[in-house]
């Protein structure tokens, strides 16, 4: 199918977070002809937690029994080096987590050593204990700091002689080299599925990349990515730009080959038969999506890997 993209996650907890997995996991990708690796974010995993988590029914953290992680800009470095094609996307950087100025750099050097692959999804972040174990700014006030956060990026890989001065971060008299490969600067996808976050694609963004699971905004069809699709187009319209210009993305963190039900019986997106799942892909491609990310991690590398090439060998013929 012309167009459309197909990622998977590069392990960053639990046991297949072994170098030779995580090698294996991400040079297989890119033979296989997968067109984005994506790593998630987590700097510490608080031992106890009360935040909820939005992504489940019941708001439990699923990370939270081990509490390992890999931090993601570094691990997002290890793919490049491993990689020559695939994009690169975290999913999502917690933009409060990192000083501005140096998430920048780091994110513009692995951009330049990858030849461009960079691509930026964003988020605000929804553990309270995190923020307050690592130092980052005010819980409460995430929305607005990663608002200036994401200005702060593109300034410094844009502009010779940039300078800022808010709430948040001040700084002036700087030089920021290398830039970004990519110009302006590497795409900028904004992670969520609230009214905010969709409005923050609209003022900020290049990309809207929403999880298929949130149950208080499901996006578990393409009929509900497409209403979910105008709602932001609007927004994109009302901040004076042209919708064509956002790219879609859906991560689908429940693609599986068991076919499993919807909160209204049916059958999920993304699970079932392999033509059930290419019948999904075409109805996501209508909507306007160009790349999905799918769940394939087993409990074992091998199982893990027969997940992916059975995807590819599958499903990808029948597109």
């Amino acid at each position: 199918m012309s167009g459309m993209n197909f990622g998977v996650q590069v392990p960053h907890r639990g046991p297949m977070t072994d170098p030779d997995c995580v090698r294996a996991i991400v040079t297989e990708t890119e033979n296989l002809g997968y067109g984005t690796l994506i790593v998630s974010d987590h700097i510490v995993v608080p031992k106890d937690i009360s935040s909820r988590y939005p992504y489940s029914e019941e708001g439990s953290f699923p990370g939270q029994a081990g509490g390992e992680c890999m931090e993601q800009l570094t691990l997002l470095a290890y793919v490049a080096a491993l990689t020559s094609k695939v994009k690169l996307l975290t999913s999502v950087m917690v933009v409060p987590h990192r000083e501005p100025l140096l998430a920048a750099k780091s994110l513009a050097t692995t951009d330049q050593l990858s030849g461009g692959r960079v691509i930026v999804g964003c988020g605000t972040g929804w553990m309270r204990e995190e923020f307050e174990a690592i130092g980052a700014p005010d819980f409460d006030k995430r929305g607005e700091v990663t608002d200036d956060y994401i200005r702060i990026f593109k300034k410094v890989w844009t502009d010779d002689d940039a300078a800022h001065d808010s709430p948040y971060s001040k700084f002036s008299n700087i030089t920021f080299q290398p830039k970004p490969v990519q110009k302006p600067h590497p795409p900028i996808w904004i992670g969520g599925e609230s009214g905010r976050a969709q409005r923050r694609v609209a003022e900020l963004g290049d990309g809207w990349y929403p999880l298929g699971a949130n149950p208080r905004s499901p996006l578990d069809s393409a009929e509900r990515y497409a209403d979910g699709r105008d709602r932001l187009h609007e927004k994109v319209e009302a901040a004076g730009r042209d919708p064509a210009d956002i790219a879609l993305g859906y991560n689908a963190p429940f693609h599986s080959q068991t076919e499993t039900k919807n909160r209204e019986g049916g059958r999920l997106i993304l699970t079932g038969s392999a033509a059930d799942r290419a019948a999904d892909v075409a109805s996501l491609k209508e909507v306007g999506v160009g790349t999905i990310i799918l769940n394939v991690h087993g409990q074992t590398l091998p199982e893990t890997l027969d997940r992916m090439r059975e995807f590819q060998e599958e499903v990808v013929p029948l597109l």
